[in-house]
């Protein structure tokens, strides 16, 4: 069965009027891999001017095919930025947070704010993954069926990581849970959630993720916010009310460290219905 394509609310991609993104497709994995992957983006691009684009990144590894390069992902602390020139395509796998350490064969903390070339990933491009990945792109990167066979190459090799194990099984599940309740804004309420201590807690993020439980809840609530920001749900005082922050200006220091601008500045860069 192909891959269906899903379209959900970009919480990571800091887009707005000034700052537009390319077409990108994205795709959900085969069942069989949904503990490892959670899902594929295919942007294609033709600008006529470097185009930069922003991004808070989930608390996972990506690995990322170009028509320019391959590359293994870990976690960005901070902003990613990456500038698309000309004519391109990329193929993009978003793990689940158990797959990086996984696929890695180590824990991923010494990956953060850096990526390897996949090439230097044993096992996972041993057969050619990356050569089959151009073949099916470089005619048509707009053809759907180009994008089938891209991720088919890609499916073929994880299924070899499969079944995820129970601390991996166990941190998607902590991600997943926290992301489903924006009123946790304590380490220690995400530690009561699993049954864990805290420093066990920090320790099984750190081998997953490459990060602390903090960074966790604070990448959550920006994402919140940039939600939020896009749909323009509220005034920024109520927003950093129900984001969980004592004030305003907490709200917004928290936000311009990390994406280099205020949240007014990004309200104010989103298009009006």
């Amino acid at each position: 069965m192909p891959n269906p394509e899903v379209d959900p609310v970009d919480r990571a991609h800091l887009t707005g009027l000034t700052r537009p993104s390319p077409p990108i497709h994205r795709y959900a994995p085969s069942s069989g891999l949904a503990d490892l992957v959670e899902r594929y983006w295919i942007p294609v691009w033709s600008v006529p001017a470097p185009s930069t684009q922003s991004t808070l990144q989930h608390p996972v590894c990506l690995i990322v095919v170009s028509n320019t390069y391959a590359r293994f992902y870990g976690t960005t602390s901070g902003r990613s930025s990456v500038t698309l020139e000309g004519d391109g395509w990329a193929v993009g796998t978003m793990f689940t947070p158990a797959a990086g350490r996984l696929v890695l064969g180590r824990s991923v903390a010494g990956v953060t704010d850096t990526h390897l070339d996949l090439a230097e990933v044993d096992g996972l491009d041993d057969a050619g993954m990356v050569a089959e990945i151009h073949a099916a792109m470089t005619p048509d990167p707009h053809d759907p069926g180009a994008h089938a066979a891209a991720i088919a190459a890609v499916e073929r090799r994880l299924a070899a990581y499969t079944p995820v194990d129970e601390p991996g099984l166990l941190i998607n599940e902590v991600v997943t849970w926290l992301r489903e309740h924006p009123e946790v804004t304590r380490v220690h309420e995400l530690a009561a959630h699993v049954g864990m201590g805290e420093r066990s807690l920090q320790r099984l993020v750190e081998q997953r993720v490459g990060m602390s439980p903090k960074w966790l809840i604070q990448r959550r609530r920006l994402h919140d916010a940039v939600e939020a920001l896009k749909a323009g749900e509220s005034s920024l005082a109520d927003m950093a009310a129900q984001l969980g922050y004592a004030d305003q200006a907490h709200f917004t220091h928290d936000f311009r460290t990390v994406t280099g601008m205020t949240p007014g500045e990004y309200l104010g860069d989103q298009p009006r219905t």
